[in-house]
C-alpha cells in the first residue's frame, strides 16, 4: 500500500453500551444522556464523573436486556398456553422505554415469580389432562393412542395411583413438544391395563425416565434457542458499530472538506468496506480508504492519471503531507466521537511513486455533501 496508513479501530464503551441501548429502545445511533456525558467526561478528562456516567450507561443498558428476555418468555409461555387451551394467566410485557434502572430490575424480579407460577400452573394443567385422559375422566386438550378402560383394582387404591401420576406428570416442562408429550401420555396410558403394585410402580418408573428425556429435551432447545438469539444480537451489535464507524469517519473527513463518494452509506449492504475521499483542489489525487469490521481501518492516496513530470511527482507529496496532516486531524475529531484509532503501520510521504487507481474518478455531488451533513445535525 504506498503512500498508506494502518489503523486499529476501537470504540469507547460509552459508545458501545449507548448503541446496545438504542437497538432495544428502536432509536437511531445518536449519542445521548450519559452516554454522552461519559464521552465528554473522558475528552475533558474527569474521571470519576466518567466512571459514574459510564456505570449508569451499563447499568442501564444491562436492564434493558433483562427487560428483554423475560418480555420473550412471556410470549412464549403465552404461545404454550394458547396450545395447551389452559386459563393461565400471565403478566403483560413491559414497554421498552427510558423508565429508570431501578424499576427495571423489580419488574424483572417480580415477573419472575409470576412466570414461574405461570408455568408451573401450565404443568399442572398438561398433568391433569393426562391423567384424566388415563382413568377415562373427560378433559379438553392433549390426546393419545392409550386405550381408555379404567385400570382394574390394585394394592394401591385408584385414587393413589391417580396422585401419584398427576404428581409425576406435573413436572412436564409445558413446553415439551408434540412428540415428547405424546411418549409420555403414551407411557401414563400404560396404567389402564395393569393389575399389580409392581406394574404400578413400573409404569409410574417409565413415566419419569420419559419425562426426563422430554425435559432434557426441551431445555437443549431452549438452550439453543437462546444461543441463537445471542448470536443474532451480536450480529446486530456489530452492524450498529460499524455504522458508527462508518458514519464518524464520513462526519470527520467532511468537516476537513473531503468529499465522500456517493455509496458509502452503503458500504455494509454489500459486504464492501471501500471508499474513496477526494477534494475539489485535487484533481489528480484521491484517498482509498477500507474499514474492516469497525476493527481496522487501512488508507492510500492515489493519482487518478499517470505522473508525467518531476513537477508531478513533488505535488504528489505536497499531497501526501496534506493527507497525513488531515489523517491525524480526522484521528482527533474521531477520538472526541468515541473511536480510538491507533496506528500500527505508515508509509511517509514520498516513499514511493503514487499507484494510478484502476477506476475513473466519480466525486460525489456537494449538494449530496452537505445533505449528509443537515441530517446528522437534525
Amino acid at each position: 500500500m504506498s503512500s498508506g496508513v494502518e489503523a486499529e479501530i476501537a470504540l469507547d464503551m460509552a459508545v458501545v453500551l449507548t448503541l446496545g441501548m438504542n437497538r432495544v429502545l428502536g432509536r437511531g445511533a445518536g449519542m445521548a444522556g450519559r452516554g454522552a456525558e461519559a464521552l465528554a467526561a473522558l475528552a475533558e478528562g474527569r474521571a470519576e464523573t466518567r466512571a459514574a456516567a459510564l456505570a449508569e450507561v451499563e447499568t442501564q443498558e444491562r436492564a434493558l436486556r433483562e427487560v428483554v428476555r423475560r418480555n420473550a418468555r412471556i410470549e412464549a409461555l403465552a404461545e404454550t398456553r394458547a396450545t395447551l387451551g389452559a386459563d393461565v394467566t400471565l403478566p403483560p410485557p413491559l414497554p421498552l422505554d427510558d423508565r429508570p434502572a431501578e424499576e427495571l430490575i423489580e419488574w424483572c424480579a417480580a415477573t419472575d415469580r409470576l412466570l414461574d407460577e405461570a408455568e408451573h400452573q401450565l404443568s399442572e394443567h398438561l398433568a391433569a389432562e393426562v391423567t384424566a385422559q388415563v382413568f377415562a375422566v373427560p378433559a379438553e386438550g392433549l390426546q393419545s393412542d392409550t386405550a381408555q378402560k379404567p385400570p382394574p383394582p390394585t394394592t394401591d387404591s385408584k385414587e393413589d395411583v391417580r396422585q401419584n401420576l398427576a404428581r409425576i406428570m406435573a413436572r412436564l416442562l409445558p413446553d415439551a413438544d408434540d412428540e415428547e408429550r405424546r411418549a409420555v401420555a403414551e407411557a401414563a396410558g400404560l396404567l389402564a391395563g395393569i393389575e399389580t403394585a409392581e406394574e404400578v410402580d413400573g409404569v409410574l418408573h417409565e413415566v419419569r425416565l420419559r419425562i426426563q428425556d422430554a425435559n432434557r429435551r426441551t431445555e437443549e432447545r431452549r438452550k439453543e434457542e437462546q444461543r441463537l438469539a445471542d448470536e443474532l444480537d451480536a450480529a446486530e451489535q456489530a452492524e450498529a458499530e460499524r455504522r458508527y464507524v462508518l458514519d464518524s469517519i464520513t462526519a470527520a473527513f467532511e468537516d476537513l472538506g473531503y468529499e465522500v463518494q456517493p455509496g458509502f452509506e452503503t458500504l455494509t449492504a454489500d459486504g464492501d468496506g471501500g471508499m474513496t475521499l477526494t477534494k475539489g483542489a485535487w484533481p489528480d489525487h484521491s484517498v482509498r480508504m477500507r474499514v474492516d469490521d469497525a476493527a481496522h481501518v487501512r488508507a492510500s492516496m492515489v493519482r487518478t492519471r499517470p505522473a508525467e513530470s518531476e513537477d508531478d511527482r513533488r505535488v504528489d507529496v505536497e499531497r501526501e503531507r496534506e493527507w497525513c496532516e488531515a489523517f491525524e486531524a480526522a484521528r482527533a475529531r474521531l477520538q472526541d466521537a468515541g473511536v480510538r484509532s491507533d496506528v500500527a503501520w505508515r508509509l511517509d510521504p514520498g516513499v514511493r511513486e503514487l499507484p494510478v487507481s484502476a477506476t475513473s474518478r466519480q466525486t460525489g455531488s456537494r449538494a449530496g455533501q452537505h445533505e449528509r451533513r443537515r441530517e446528522r445535525r437534525t
